[in-house]
């Protein structure tokens, strides 16, 4: 076969490429395509690899058209959950508490917390649609990612990067999960099945990448949304019983973001008894719990992997946690990562164990917005003299606004990581293992 016969057998499986794959391309016509003359000399003498190929393009088109597109349908959501789960009727939403608490309402509902999870917008989504800074190159030569804001939505498109250059597949984004403080993701409906897109945006790098979890270089939207991810991000998702895969859910009963009543518990008997004037009910206050159960609060989310063993979403602040999750074997020789399980660094803490009531919230307020970390050392300075840092010597007062940055730095995580466009970024989260760093002494 003469070289010229090659290249023309290459441009009709290029012309099948481009028109069935949004996944990788063989890599031999990759190759070929690429001008390379080892490959050409190969099909010089046969065409077999040619052969092998096809019988990849026929095995992947058969996987694709065993995955249907998504219908898309417009997401209403309600303010309140779900009244189908009794389980649910005690709890009110946050609006119920604005009435007597207007201040505290306004102030977190601009917290990280509540705004784990959001409609899409303009505003919400931070990752840019503006032409060139809305495409996400991948580290196959033959797709990338396109971010499109239109008049029905905001979308994500897996694209074949050779001509003709058409969108293989395209899901609009229907939930945002993320603050923005450290990234966001992005999830959307099939039906009634929450599945992650395969892009996100990563703050510190002010770009699209490769959502994690998913491979690199593949137009993969497959990925579903289980339970235990959502708990951690919004306040109730009311899930199918027996699903497998167990993403499927009743769009309407999500109630995003992080809710008043996911740290103080159902509000109504208490909403009752104040507008009846007949007193205060119970409602749950942290101030009021014991050091342990303060901290199973916070640990439903930043206490490492635990398992469930009661239905998404039932935990009650106050109870104990171990009631609705099973721990994991802990591993002394495992490392604890700073993301998403921040209690048990803290219980590694020095400062922890010798004191008898630090929690959380001796150093955090979960009702306002908290970024400097120079306030977070005055707190360090309640119970710490700057005269004894071992630092005072050198820098003197300069030591005083940073006490958090030293002593609790930012560090990588090995559990939340990119891979995108052949490079690797892992999120930078910071370490609540308050303790000597040696590699930030000063020299």
């Amino acid at each position: 076969m003469s070289s010229t016969c090659a290249k023309g057998v290459l441009a009709g499986v290029f012309l099948l490429v481009a028109q069935a794959l949004d996944g990788h391309p063989p890599t031999a016509l990759l190759a070929t395509l690429n001008g390379s003359v080892d490959v050409l000399n190969r099909i010089e003498d046969g065409v077999t690899e040619i052969e092998s190929d096809l019988a990849i393009i026929r095995d992947y088109l058969k996987f694709n058209a065993r995955v249907e597109p998504s219908a898309a349908a417009p997401l209403k959501l309600q303010t309140v959950p779900s009244t189908g789960n009794s389980d649910r009727r005690n709890y009110i939403g946050d609006e119920a508490c604005r009435a007597c608490h207007l201040e505290k309402v306004q102030s977190y509902l601009k917290t990280p917390h509540h705004l784990s999870s959001r409609l899409p917008s303009q505003e919400s989504i931070l990752g840019s649609f503006a032409e060139r800074k809305n495409i996400l190159k991948t580290s196959n030569p033959g797709l990338y990612f396109q971010m499109d804001a239109k008049a029905d939505g905001f979308y994500q498109s897996s694209i074949s990067a050779f001509p003709p250059v058409r969108p293989a597949r395209s899901e609009r984004i229907d939930v945002v999960i993320g603050s923005g403080r450290v990234g966001q993701t992005y999830l959307y409906w099939k039906n009634d099945r929450l599945f992650q897109l395969p892009v996100s945006y990563w703050v510190d790098l002010d770009a699209w990448v490769n959502s994690p979890g998913y491979r690199d270089g593949v137009a993969n939207f497959e990925r579903p949304v289980i339970p235990r991810c959502l708990e951690c991000h919004l306040t109730y998702a009311e899930g199918v019983p027996g699903s497998e895969p167990p993403n499927v859910y009743k769009p309407t009963s999500l109630v995003l973001g992080i809710s008043c009543e996911r740290c103080h518990g159902p509000g109504r008997e208490h909403l009752e008894a104040r507008t009846a004037k007949r007193g205060t009910a119970d409602i749950v206050q942290l101030s009021k719990l014991t050091r342990e159960s303060q901290i199973e609060v916070c640990a439903q989310c930043h206490g490492g992997r635990r398992t469930p063993i009661q239905v998404a979403f039932s935990y009650v602040p106050g109870e104990p946690l171990d009631k609705y999750f099973r721990r994991d074997p802990s591993n002394p020789s495992a490392t604890v990562d700073v993301h998403g399980n921040q209690v048990a660094l803290l219980q590694m803490s020095r400062c922890y164990q010798s004191s008898a009531d630090l929690s959380c919230s001796t150093c955090h307020d979960v009702h306002q917005t908290e970024r400097d970390t120079a306030a977070f050392s005055v707190r360090c300075l309640k119970c710490h003299r700057r005269e004894t840092c071992g630092e005072f010597p050198q820098l003197g007062e300069k030591i005083t606004g940073s006490c958090v940055n030293c002593h609790m730095p930012v560090q990588a995580s090995n559990l939340i990581i990119s891979n995108s466009n052949g490079k690797q970024t892992k999120a930078m989260v910071r370490s609540h293992w308050i303790k000597i760093y040696p590699e930030l002494r000063t020299p």
